[in-house]
């Protein structure tokens, strides 16, 4: 069998290789450590499969593949499986290091908060908040321009954060790899973060700002460059743009860190069109 590229999600893979078995080319999916492999059983189809790969990598949402998956799935005999029993093994296959290491960092600094506000010594709050001032003493405590992102002060505000940065950020890490992620994290958390400081003051945090970030960075890259293989289905970002809309208007009662918003959105599409400018997707 010839491999001819990787697709993460499996679903997607069979999406793939339904399609190509519309146009008479026969193809497998097969599971490896890096993703689904799809495999062609001789060189015949390779270039034009090779070809379609691109092109669906680019767009995998256009409603000629569903349909092919439809047309065959009567005729299908592959016995792949991708159910809820791979469950964690797909969430840790789509998750790369940097995605991880800041879903649990999230997650155990939330659990931190939340036992030593019970014991009325939020430590861990004070020891992470943004500076009070911008001043040289208060930047030797550099960390603090960072690690208001990881600060979540409810379930709902760190499970739809933590959701979003999963999806968004192991897509990135896994296409463009950990370092181009750890930079759009990086930045995309300083700008926001003094942004918001600016705006508001000190007391806020959540990975919103870096979501917004990744959120412009993979809708621009797919615009710009879409041979880089990053995609953001339009509903969602219909979705992201009215959410960070209704975040200036108090209808929800909710305190909205809406300069962070709007910052994290301006880097992530800036930082796509500096990629695509000087070609540094990598």
């Amino acid at each position: 069998m010839i491999e001819i590229g990787v697709i993460n999600n499996p679903r997607m893979a069979q999406a793939f290789v339904d399609y190509l078995a519309v146009q008479k080319i026969e193809a497998k999916v097969a599971q490896t450590d890096d993703g689904f492999a799809i495999c062609l059983p001789a060189m015949t189809h390779v270039d034009v499969a090779s070809q379609e790969l691109d092109l669906f990598l680019a767009d995998p949402y256009q409603d000629k593949y569903q349909a092919a998956s439809w047309d065959v799935a009567d005729t299908r005999t592959a016995n792949f499986s991708y159910g809820s029993g791979n469950m964690l093994a797909n969430f840790l296959m789509h998750a790369g290091k940097v995605t991880l290491t800041v879903f649990v960092l999230s997650v155990v600094v939330f659990v931190a908060m939340y036992f030593s506000m019970l014991t009325q010594n939020e430590f861990i709050y004070a020891a992470l908040h943004f500076p009070f001032e911008l001043s040289a003493n208060s930047l030797s405590e550099i960390w603090r321009l960072f690690t208001p992102a990881i600060m979540h002060f409810s379930v709902l505000h760190l499970v739809f954060n933590l959701l979003w940065w999963w999806y968004l950020g192991g897509q990135i890490e896994n296409k463009l790899g950990s370092k181009k992620l750890l930079l759009l994290f990086l930045v995309a958390a300083l700008i926001p973060n003094i942004g918001q400081f600016l705006l508001s003051g000190p007391n806020f945090g959540g990975l919103s700002g870096v979501v917004y970030a990744l959120v412009g960075y993979i809708w621009w890259t797919g615009w710009l460059a879409p041979a880089q293989g990053l995609n953001l289905p339009k509903p969602y970002v219909g979705f992201m743009l009215v959410w960070l809309v209704l975040g200036f208007f108090p209808i929800f009662g909710l305190n909205v860190a809406n300069a962070a918003h709007v910052l994290g959105l301006v880097v992530g599409c800036g930082q796509a069109f500096l990629d695509h400018k000087f070609k540094s997707f990598n």
